[in-house]
């Protein structure tokens, strides 16, 4: 489905003279690529509001990720923002269907990434000893039927660092075309991961905290299987 600026306008969770957060919509790249489409930089302008400049990304999301993304509205605040993503400042929790069912009820992964290949525009990552640290915590919400419900906290932000760390512990993400394989396909036509909770650290003030509803897709999904969202309710701050 094709966004107007409106929908997008619509889906602004945060706003003041610093940042913005907003709730991306599945489908919607961050950036211009190959694959060509609609992507955010065709709607900064709609993003300006009353602010002096455009809006720039503060950290990325992939293409079919929904959730919380944080953009800076001014040179200052997009420099800070830029250092607490950088220093691991902020603190970003997702929420993913898995297929698989994790023995423990949460852990940590720590497995270095590395790109699958040496072409600079590739993105595709892979576990690899000689790569860089990544760690990613995680909690199992619930599980039925071969599949689980999780919350996950990247430590470490790498490319497709939860998509890869979960396809390696033997639980992709449901719709997961290129990290899960038919597995992952057979459970979700599209990706179910969702950046649904970020806590931002601001100057002077007390730490910004945004939550991002989840989508259409998502809820559906979870209702037929019988998760319950009160989890959320208890869900710690750190995993």
């Amino acid at each position: 489905m094709r966004m107007t600026s409106r929908d997008l306008i619509d889906r602004i969770l945060f706003s003041d003279a610093d940042c913005l957060v907003l709730d991306k919509p599945s489908g919607l790249a961050v950036h211009r690529g190959p694959k060509g489409g609609q992507t955010l930089d065709d709607f900064l302008p709609d993003l300006q509001l009353d602010g002096p400049i455009l809006p720039q990304l503060a950290h990325r999301l992939d293409r079919e990720t929904t959730g919380c993304l944080v953009l800076g509205r001014n040179p200052a605040a997009l420099r800070q923002l830029g250092q607490a993503f950088a220093q691991g400042r902020v603190r970003k929790t997702y929420l993913a269907l898995a297929c698989g069912m994790p023995a423990e009820t949460a852990g940590v992964i720590e497995l270095p990434l590395a790109r699958r290949s040496h072409d600079r525009r590739s993105w595709w990552m892979k576990v690899d000893p000689a790569g860089q640290p990544s760690e990613t915590r995680w909690r199992r919400l619930a599980t039925r039927d071969g599949l689980s419900w999780l919350a996950l906290q990247p430590v470490t932000g790498r490319t497709h660092q939860l998509r890869v760390h979960c396809a390696a512990m033997g639980w992709p993400l449901a719709g997961d075309r290129v990290y899960g394989g038919d597995r992952a396909m057979a459970a979700s036509p599209t990706l179910l991961l969702h950046a649904w909770r970020i806590r931002l650290p601001r100057p002077r003030q007390e730490p910004l905290e945004v939550i991002a509803p989840l989508p259409a897709a998502m809820a559906t999904f979870l209702a037929a299987l019988g998760f319950d969202q009160s989890a959320l309710e208890t869900l710690p701050d750190i995993l």
